[in-house]
């Protein structure tokens, strides 16, 4: 049975998909056993007395990130070695067998205390397949076991905003492969932090897809319900560390969203995309990669393209063995925030005025657009599938950005768009784009100009937007 457009309208995101949504941009932290291997996936088989930061300072860590802009940072607990970075009641596989601070310290409670501290939200990692743990392969006892972790995670470390599960699943030590009880874990999550979102082998944020900052031209919140079990099927989980896993990318998996795609669902689901990605070529942290680390040019655009393009971006920033984050990373990152602040702090069409060719009442006026506010919103009647406005600026205004963000409250719905600038009373084309979701960054070479126009060319019922803001990088 397809699903029609009526319902598809109708799937909208949960309180704590949207207040998740509006985070944008946020850290992944890996650090642990490997950063002192070497090597990106442990075997198990490690000392834990060789973890040893000697300089270790995640109030530094913290500091780099909000530097760059972003909200918050999820911190790799446990890996797939098995080796915890807080003092489990459940192994001494962990830092507590460490010489690190005479086995007394704890990176969960070091880094969630700095978060807290610097206004930064918290997140957890915690890797499903444990090469060490001895019961993995026995399932019940295992299972066992990774619910009393994550529960010491989430009761003893204040307010969690994600837990972060990756689908690897390999076999154990005894060559047994584990069968996960994610539904438990879910429960569990949702009893002890219910504002908490689920990431990858969950119910409430997807993968993207790969690890190499792809994004679909049509980045759809709005998929299939089948595509919640996709990261959780062991069969196409990730076993071995080839390099080459992360990076597909499948072209068959471009369209996630569309009509043709509604006409063979059952159900729709808002299962909104993630990109996670390494501002190095690997994960944790190697001192080969010194000089491979991602430009500030390069991060702009994947910022622009993941933030975007209707998706949050993970970004990795692994510490050092020191325990501090490169000096390189750190000036790149504090280069980031300093130009994203210069770009996107002044809109230059607050305040504007609106003109609109379908406005259904005031309630829903098309001057809200230009108020600054995240909870108003433009939208026509229904059944105006097409419509039109034009931004006037007040005077001849030199940009190179618009920003377009859609009322995803009434769900997702614009589905092409036109955007022109008037000069010398002819409307030249400026950008053509598909959907925008929550956050539509529509990049261009600057132009100087009064009056900008959109056109929605494609929607489903009727289409909404909350902003419409206008920028120039510096």
């Amino acid at each position: 049975m397809a699903v029609s457009i009526e319902e598809a309208v109708k799937v909208v995101p949960t309180p704590r998909q949207l207040a998740w949504q509006e985070m944008e941009f946020y850290a992944f932290i890996h650090f642990g056993i490997n950063t002192f291997t070497g090597r990106e996936w442990g075997d198990g088989n490690e000392d834990p007395k060789i973890f040893h930061p000697t300089d270790y300072h995640p109030a530094q860590w913290v500091e780099t990130c909000r530097l760059a802009g972003m909200t918050g940072i999820i911190l790799t607990c446990k890996h797939h070695d098995g080796f915890c970075l807080w003092p489990s009641a459940y192994t001494d596989h962990s830092v507590k067998s460490s010489t690190w601070q005479d086995g007394k310290g704890d990176v969960v409670r070091d880094l969630a205390e700095a978060c807290r501290a610097q206004g930064l939200k918290f997140g957890v990692y915690l890797s499903p397949w444990d090469r060490h743990e001895p019961t993995y392969g026995d399932s019940p006892a295992y299972n066992a076991y990774f619910q009393n972790q994550l529960r010491e995670l989430l009761t003893n470390y204040g307010e969690i905003f994600c837990v972060w599960f990756d689908g690897a699943c390999g076999e154990g030590s005894n060559g047994k492969v584990q069968q996960y009880d994610w539904e438990t874990a879910y429960r569990l999550i949702r009893e002890l932090q219910p504002d908490a979102v689920i990431n990858i082998c969950g119910p409430d944020v997807r993968w993207c897809g790969n690890e190499a900052g792809h994004i679909r031209e049509s980045e759809w919140s709005v998929v299939p319900e089948r595509m919640r079990d996709t990261e959780k099927i062991q069969e196409d989980s990730q076993k071995v560390d080839d390099g080459t896993f992360s990076q597909q990318i499948n072209a068959e998996t471009e369209d996630l969203g569309s009509r043709s795609v509604l006409a063979e669902a059952t159900s729709m689901i808002w299962y909104p995309a993630e990109v996670d990605v390494s501002i190095r070529p690997q994960w944790f942290y190697d001192p080969a990669d010194n000089d491979k680390v991602k430009t500030v040019a390069e991060l702009i655009a994947l910022y622009e393209s993941t933030v975007g393009g209707n998706s949050a971006l993970l970004l990795n920033v692994p510490p050092d063995k020191r325990g501090l984050i490169h000096e390189t990373d750190a000036r790149n990152l504090r280069e980031l925030g300093q130009w994203l602040r210069a770009t996107y702090r002044h809109d230059l069409a607050k305040g504007a005025s609106v003109w609109a060719s379908h406005t259904r009442d005031a309630s829903v006026d098309a001057g809200h657009l230009t108020d600054g506010r995240s909870d108003t919103h433009w939208c026509p009647d229904e059944g105006m599938e097409q419509a039109e406005l034009v931004i006037d600026l007040g005077k001849e205004t030199t940009f190179d950005r618009i920003v377009l963000k859609e009322y995803i409250q009434c769900g997702q719905r614009i589905e092409r768009f036109q955007l022109a600038y008037q000069q010398d009373d002819v409307w030249i084309p400026l950008y053509e784009g598909t959907v925008v979701g929550y956050k539509k960054i529509c990049s261009f070479n600057k132009k100087s100009a009064r009056y900008i126009q959109l056109k929605v060319s494609e929607s489903r019922i009727n289409p909404t937007l909350s902003s419409f803001g206008v920028f120039c990088s510096k």
